[in-house]
């Protein structure tokens, strides 16, 4: 008898990969190393704060107090006091009542989600709206209505004609591509009008939008028992992690249903710690979130000055659109061979298929490293 491999098994991902090389849309991996070799404004560290003394101390004597991870889930071993104080500080800092840590911010939209709707409910989500947020959906077996992006009356529409009892409106605050805004305050009185609740993911809001409380702050829903709000500990507060904010039976109906939360290892007490001490860092300094949203704004005018089709932000993202996938790899590659990082969004990222270098703008960015950024994005452009 002669015993079979299987080895052929999974041949048809060699297809798969053929194709997405022939699109040019094969990912690669890139180690980023120890010490800054190049101008990053490719990650989300829009306020500097990932490598502050401040927090890369309270980072790391977390680590020694209470070891490399947190052992289990939060409901088992994994809930220290630094968890429960990053959580009563980030809920007062943004104006609700109540916060609750996960792992991930992605982990965190997958619970939200799911635990908020089920088969009974009807979630009118945004066309651009991130990937966790979709997940969400397909895991809750909720009735799912996409509508265009940021169009009101479509979400209205989708909201009138349900022929379910409970809905959720789904929207990011800052869309991650190009940066622009979700109407929150125009959704809110939407949700009102036809009884629906409304979940805002404020990855890119917080630390950036107002004194950095966020999205929902700057537009008046801070605290709306009606509202709620997942964020990244990942982005403007330089740590990991995610968080949910809400009135006190929402978040504790999370800790109850939420299986992202239940089930997933707690977030190490180092990352907590970072976290907090960005968030400490961010109220003692109300102007930081403010430089971060004005040196987007220059990097922006510069490069559309310079001829290039730069988006007009209104956080601290810009994207510079790109005729095709292809081009928009070897752009990103030519400004890092020249000592400046940039993301590079190609299909499947973004929802409307263009794609697009992406630049994050960072508080700490000195006007010499504007100066430096705009020169070799512009130098390298496409012919």
């Amino acid at each position: 008898m002669t015993l079979r491999t299987g080895s052929e098994v999974f041949d048809w991902l060699d297809t798969r990969a053929a194709a997405r090389a022939k699109a040019g849309l094969t990912r690669t991996l890139r180690p980023r190393p120890e010490t800054a070799t190049v101008l990053d404004l490719a990650g989300n560290d829009y306020l500097g704060l990932t490598r502050d003394p401040r927090v890369t101390t309270a980072a790391a004597e977390a680590a020694l107090a209470w070891g490399a991870g947190s052992t289990g889930s939060r409901l088992v071993t994994g809930t220290t006091d630094l968890h429960a104080e990053l959580e009563s500080e980030l809920a007062e800092f943004c104006g609700f009542p109540s916060a609750l840590v996960f792992a991930t911010g992605y982990a965190a939209n997958l619970g939200v989600i799911a635990a908020l709707s089920g088969p009974g409910t009807v979630l009118v989500t945004d066309e651009y709206n991130h990937a966790s947020l979709i997940d969400g959906g397909r895991l809750s077996r909720a009735e799912t209505v996409v509508v265009p992006h940021r169009d009101v009356e479509a979400f209205r529409a989708a909201l009138a004609g349900r022929t379910r009892k409970r809905a959720l409106v789904v929207t990011d605050s800052v869309f991650s591509v190009d940066g622009d805004l979700a109407p929150l305050a125009e959704l809110a009185s939407a949700c009102r009008d036809h009884g629906a609740g409304l979940v805002v993911d404020d990855a890119h809001g917080l630390g950036v939008l107002g004194a950095g409380e966020g999205a929902a702050a700057a537009a008046g829903l801070a605290g709306a028992p009606d509202v709620v709000v997942t964020t990244t500990l990942s982005k403007s507060l330089g740590a990991q992690g995610g968080a949910v904010m809400a009135s006190e039976r929402v978040i504790a109906h999370l800790v109850d249903t939420a299986r992202s939360f239940i089930f997933d290892t707690g977030l190490a007490p180092s990352a907590v710690a970072g976290a907090l001490a960005a968030l400490r860092v961010v109220r003692a300094d109300p102007l930081l979130p403010g430089r971060a949203r004005a040196v987007a704004r220059e990097l922006a005018q510069r490069l559309s000055a310079a001829g290039l089709q730069a988006s007009s932000p209104e956080a601290a993202v810009v994207s510079v659109r790109v005729p095709s996938p292809a081009q928009a790899l070897e752009w990103s590659q030519r400004c890092r061979a020249e000592g400046v990082a940039v993301g590079c969004f190609r299909p499947p990222s973004v929802p409307d298929r263009v794609s697009r270098l992406r630049l994050t703008a960072r508080a700490d960015l000195t006007p010499d490293d504007i100066t430096t950024a705009i020169d070799v994005i512009t130098r390298t452009a496409p012919a």
